[in-house]
């Protein structure tokens, strides 16, 4: 069995160590171009050249949660794409939405901004009750985020394209429930996949449903937000604020409205990040169940996308 490496922007020999090791009957290889035909492939965004050069691949292993920029290109015919389920980013995006969420709700950057003036000041405490938290998403991220914030005690709603049951979380489904899980919400959590139904979803008019004082929290991809509209709301007073980790262009352009919005916390798409250790015991353990024929967890639905 010959596996090749080709993962752009990754350190491959740490990688490439840990795969021979769970492995040890299969040739790994960083790919180059002209490299022999591989029967599985562990990648991120990899060139369109590696996918023409690889016809017979069966198996390709996206290291990411995200398989959006894969999907754009042309894949070999009968290839499954595989992603990671977890791989120790479930509680990574447990912690980050919860710290946003948390610094939103009990206004620790005002607090912050007032010290920096020296003000020592007090606000009024806030009700959970008034700040329920829509969590669009509830795959394997989305349902993690959404049992930890249940545990602060906020009122947890969930939304995603087909019918969820989590204990402690009104669920919603389908196009025909949306409105009324934006109008319940008054935080908004992203961790939707990006395809072409979901590009865009955080627009002004979506946005203009949740409850007033709305709080933006987007861990998924920048393209799930139309930027201008978002900063209008902002500036309009009728969301209060946003968490955002992912962009559109990254990194973040510089000029961009984002960097210096007063109303607008960024970090560097670091909300959930790839652990090596966990996705490798994962990805060997899917490609010894797929050459055994068995069924494998995370197969992408190449008409969903996702």
């Amino acid at each position: 069995m010959r596996i090749a490496f080709c993962c752009t922007n990754t350190k491959a020999e740490p990688w490439l160590q840990g795969l021979r090791a769970a492995l040890p009957g299969a040739t790994v290889e960083e790919w180059a171009p002209g490299a022999p035909q591989a029967d599985h492939a562990v990648v991120w965004t990899p060139p369109q050249q590696f996918l023409d050069e690889q016809p017979g691949l069966r198996g390709i292993f996206n290291i990411g949660a995200g398989v959006d920029a894969l999907m754009k290109l042309e894949l070999p015919a009968g290839a499954q794409v595989v992603r990671i389920d977890d791989g120790g980013m479930a509680v990574q995006m447990a912690e980050f939405v919860c710290h946003a969420l948390i610094r939103h709700f009990r206004e620790l950057d005002a607090y912050e901004d007032d010290i920096a003036q020296g003000k020592w000041s007090y606000r009024k405490p806030r009700s959970r009750a008034e700040f329920p938290v829509g969590i669009m998403g509830l795959g394997v991220l989305g349902e993690r985020v959404a049992q930890a914030v249940r545990q602060f005690d906020f009122p947890v709603l969930g939304w995603s394209r087909t019918p969820h049951a989590i204990e402690g979380v009104e669920c919603f489904a389908g196009a025909q429930q949306f409105d009324a899980f934006l109008v319940r919400s008054r935080v908004l959590v992203c961790l939707l996949p990006l395809t072409p139904q979901t590009e865009n979803i955080m627009n002004r008019g979506n946005l203009a449903k949740l409850q007033p004082g709305g709080y933006v929290i987007n861990v998924a991809r920048g393209g799930h937000v139309v930027d201008e509209d978002l900063l209008a709301l902002l500036d309009n007073g009728h969301l209060a604020g946003a968490t955002l980790d992912v962009f559109r262009t990254e990194p973040l352009p510089a000029g961009h409205p984002f960097w210096s919005h007063p109303k607008i916390s960024t970090t560097p798409h670091t909300s959930a990040r790839t652990l090596r250790e966990e996705s490798i015991a994962q990805i060997a353990g899917k490609i010894l169940a797929m050459e055994r024929g068995q069924a494998v967890a995370g197969v992408v639905d190449p008409q969903r996308g996702y």
